[in-house]
């Protein structure tokens, strides 16, 4: 993987060295055809990184885990050679609400069956709703319009009672979405549950979207990808360090520019979050419809961050290293320790608003606040970590944040048909595009290969006779 020579010509080029990207790169060499993939970090991988741990270990400070259904995602990994870890689920949870901490086993806490009652219900009522949302075109669902011109958390004002009812609420948005619930539509947290299968694939790890993660971390998946498409088409196939600038396109050519190489290409499919998409000059531009779609999706806020101890003394105290709480920055955790559970790793999210918050902060502070919610989760050993890491998405310049794009009210039904449209010979892929497991990687894989999809049909339309895309 290097810079190649400037101005060469391929049969697709590829803007994004992600999970979306090197999928379809790789069903496109399959098929025949020559790709450049132009990647602006110094790495592949896009929103799945590996941290080195040392002595052949690593831990994912980007996307890491994968569950039941997400088919796409996990039968790449078995083409690669890449296997699954479960993650660790033994022993009690814990809740830290209303001052209190309670720890339990199973799925629900025995405290405030009103709250209970009241966050069954909210759940019920939603998922019915869900289900009126068709996936590939969530802006023909039955009453589209009043559903997305309401946020989550102005149907929770009206449908849900009660403090733990509300901090739910506000936890599915944060953890699941890295927002606020006044920041997203109600018709696109409709779709989102709709795209994952419902709650429980959402939420839940043994059976859910937590439930394993990959050997070698997830990031593995892209570096195979990367290297089988430099052994079939050498070096230059994947080019690092070269963000595209420019996307010129006519009848029937595409001229790329990245920041030192030009690619010429057929078709060129754009693997990145809408909001970066939006970034590139495009000669001629745009239409109005895709380019204002890509002004109104932000990406998610989160922090990722890990705290590493000799060992996993949750583990040995009962504890499953799952939390969960209405205080402080981090609102949720989860033992992420390599498969041999040496050395302990705890690892807690700051999202939404919490980690606008506390990216404002110096490293000592936001640490020091990590590190207080770690202990009122887990108790005093959790302050005398070996080590501290963390990852903030939001000040990564080629992601500008994390989990994935979400959509504010009005921008389904308005702009949403332009979501996945290629305009010309320009396609879109990226989790985001994706109608099943958005914002997931199984959803960013599917992507891709619904691009190269559309690229081999766009080329099988320009044989003699027939009209071009």
């Amino acid at each position: 993987m290097s810079i190649g020579p400037v101005g060469e010509e391929v049969d697709v080029a590829i803007v994004g060295a992600g999970l979306a990207g090197l999928t379809a790169a790789m069903d496109l060499v399959d098929a025949g055809l020559t790709v450049r993939v132009l990647e602006a970090r110094d790495r592949v991988g896009g929103r799945t990184w590996n941290h080195d741990l040392g002595d052949g270990k690593v831990v994912e400070i980007g996307g890491q885990w994968v569950g039941p259904t997400q088919d796409h995602v996990l039968a790449l990994a078995r083409s690669l050679g890449v296997d699954t870890h479960p993650t660790y689920d033994e022993g009690r949870r814990i809740l830290h609400i209303g001052g209190r901490r309670v720890a339990y086993a199973g799925m629900t806490p025995h405290i405030n069956p009103i709250g209970l009652l009241d966050v069954a219900t909210a759940m019920a009522s939603l998922a019915r709703l869900s289900k009126r949302v068709p996936l590939d075109a969530p802006w023909d669902a039955r009453g589209a319009r009043r559903l997305d011109s309401q946020t989550l958390a102005s149907w929770a004002g009206r449908h849900v009672h009660t403090h733990m009812g509300r901090m739910t609420v506000e936890l599915f948005a944060q953890s699941v979405m890295a927002c606020e619930p006044n920041e997203v539509s109600l018709l696109h947290f409709l779709f989102y549950v709709r795209s994952a299968g419902g709650f429980r694939y959402l939420t839940d790890v043994v059976g859910g979207a937590q439930q394993d993660r990959f050997i070698g971390g997830s990031q593995e998946l892209s570096l195979r990808m990367a290297a089988t498409l430099t052994s079939k088409l050498g070096a230059d196939a994947v080019r690092l360090s070269s963000p595209v600038l420019r996307i010129e396109h006519d009848g029937d050519r595409v001229h790329v520019f990245g920041r030192d190489a030009v690619v010429t290409a057929r078709r060129v499919i754009v693997a990145v979050p809408p909001m970066l998409a939006g970034r590139i000059d495009y000669d001629p531009p745009l239409p109005s419809l895709r380019d204002q779609l890509t002004q109104k999706a932000p990406m998610g806020s989160v922090i990722k961050a890990l705290a590493i101890y000799d060992e996993p003394f949750w583990r040995r105290d009962g504890f499953s290293g799952q939390a969960a709480g209405d205080v402080g920055a981090v609102r949720a955790t989860f033992d992420n320790c390599t498969p041999d559970g040496d050395p302990g790793i705890l690892l807690g999210f700051i999202e939404a608003e919490n980690a606008r918050r506390l990216s404002r902060m110096a490293p000592a502070e936001r640490r020091d606040e990590v590190l207080d919610c770690f202990v009122r989760y887990f108790g005093p050993k959790a302050a005398r970590p070996v080590d501290y890491i963390e990852q903030d998405w939001t000040a990564e310049q080629w992601t500008r944040g994390c989990y994935g794009a979400h959509f504010a009210p009005g921008v389904w039904t308005s702009y949403g048909k332009a979501l996945r449209v290629p305009v010309g010979r320009i396609h879109w892929a990226g989790t985001e595009t994706s109608p099943v497991w958005s914002g997931y990687m199984d959803g960013a894989v599917r992507s891709g290969e619904r691009a190269a999809a559309e690229v081999l049909h766009g080329e099988r339309l320009t044989e003699p006779g027939l009209q071009p895309a």
